[in-house]
């Protein structure tokens, strides 16, 4: 049968990160390449009791739920937000199946063919994937490691008139980059006065390495709170800081765009996993989650220096990088002559994977990066990892040279 699928369809890409874990599940491969927490990391005692005690009351726990969450646990998380100073109630958040669905949902609503989105260049390749389904325009603004800039800004936003914003300020995906507040502050300010909505996504944001200086600074929600509010929209995620599997996110908002997202979900999935949901909520009830954050951010700091340190040690001609303060990303730059994508097969070869940077940029890409998940791969194995990515480097280096010789 031949099947004419719809425009959008023909629009949706396959998830380069996606398709790299499927290249190396099951093998002798060390990835670097997926967001993946720790699994040896993971609450596994506290989530078996919370489930045992969700399953062990009425049988009304696997009924059908309410589109826009178990709303116990929605008071958790608006609870969680006045902690970063985001204040909203419990009927201003709806739980979702991760972030993910957050930002579909969103641009669900917001979006029409052509509409114009402004994002960081480069940003979160999944992210990338909803904006060209909904056929976007996707607008980079020039950013630096202190965010983005804003006299480019100013002027891309007077130019295009975009329907929507979307960032990543706070460990961001891919660069491990962290917005000054400076640079926080004059987004908000000029998304206000335009009149543009912000979509900030903080899935990391609770994985804050001790003696960073950009920890702990304001959400832009906060900071929009501080302004009167109304031109952020707010989602994070239970993933990475629990466990993914759970599928637990939320958008937060306003309450009449929050009520249109909630019919969108409706529309989708009529609403998440209402068992997880409640498990969730017996999990925050009784479980020291502020503890167990700041345990795996313990961790998780020290695979980071542990990749930084094996990485300088090669001393690889141009390489460079800038060691995150949070979250589960390292971003490499290598010399310019170096095309990552190419050289990713060769490094598979050799048992190591990563992402290449290509993917993450809405325009013409810096070929020469890769993105490095530290937070997976026991420590034990990171040097072998850097390794082998020198041996698939050198090996890309001398094919080089043969190509050139006549």
């Amino acid at each position: 049968m031949n099947i004419v699928y719809s425009t959008m369809a023909q629009h949706l890409g396959s998830s380069a990160v996606r398709d790299i874990l499927k290249l190396t599940q099951g093998s002798d491969v060390i990835s670097l390449a997926g967001g993946l927490p720790a699994e040896e990391l993971f609450p596994l005692e506290a989530v078996r009791e919370a489930y045992n005690r969700v399953l062990s009351g009425h049988t009304s726990v696997l009924q059908y739920g309410l589109t826009e969450g178990y709303a116990p646990l929605r008071e958790k998380v608006a609870a969680r937000l006045a902690r970063q100073r985001i204040s909203v109630s419990s009927a201003e958040v709806v739980l979702t199946t991760g972030s993910q669905q957050s930002i579909d949902l969103l641009c669900r609503m917001l979006l029409d063919p052509g509409d114009t989105v402004l994002v960081e260049s480069p940003t979160y390749l999944a992210a990338l994937q909803v904006l060209g389904s909904y056929r976007a325009n996707i607008v980079a603004v020039a950013s630096d490691k202190d965010g983005m800039l804003p006299d480019d800004l100013e002027h891309k936003l007077r130019l295009h008139r975009p329907k929507l914003l979307y960032a990543v300020p706070t460990f961001g995906n891919p660069t491990g980059a962290t917005w000054s507040e400076s640079r926080r502050r004059s987004v908000v300010e000029l998304c206000r006065r335009t009149g543009t909505l912000i979509l900030e996504d903080n899935p990391y944001g609770e994985i804050a390495f001790a003696g960073g200086d950009r920890t702990g600074l304001p959400p832009l929600a906060a900071i929009d709170g501080e302004m009167g509010g109304g031109a952020v929209v707010y989602t994070g995620t239970f993933s990475k800081i629990v466990a993914p599997a759970l599928r637990t996110g939320w958008i937060a908002g306003s309450r009449e765009l929050v009520s249109t997202v909630a019919r969108a979900k409706q529309a989708a999935d009529l609403h998440s996993s209402t068992i997880d949901q409640r498990a969730l909520d017996e999990l925050l009830s009784g479980y020291d989650l502020d503890g167990h954050i700041a345990a795996i951010s313990r961790e998780y700091a020290a695979r980071m220096k542990a990749l930084s340190s094996e990485l300088r040690s090669r001393n690889w001609k141009g390489a460079h990088w800038e060691e995150p303060q949070g979250g589960m990303f390292l971003w490499l730059t290598l010399d310019k002559t170096v095309n990552t994508a190419e050289l990713l097969p060769l490094a598979v070869a050799r048992g190591v994977a990563f992402v290449p940077g290509e993917v993450f940029y809405p325009g013409e890409p810096d070929r020469s990066t890769m993105r490095l998940n530290f937070t997976h791969t026991p420590p034990h194995l990171l040097p072998l990892a850097v390794k082998r990515l020198g041996e698939a480097l050198e090996e890309w280096s001398g094919r080089q040279l043969e190509s050139l010789l006549p």
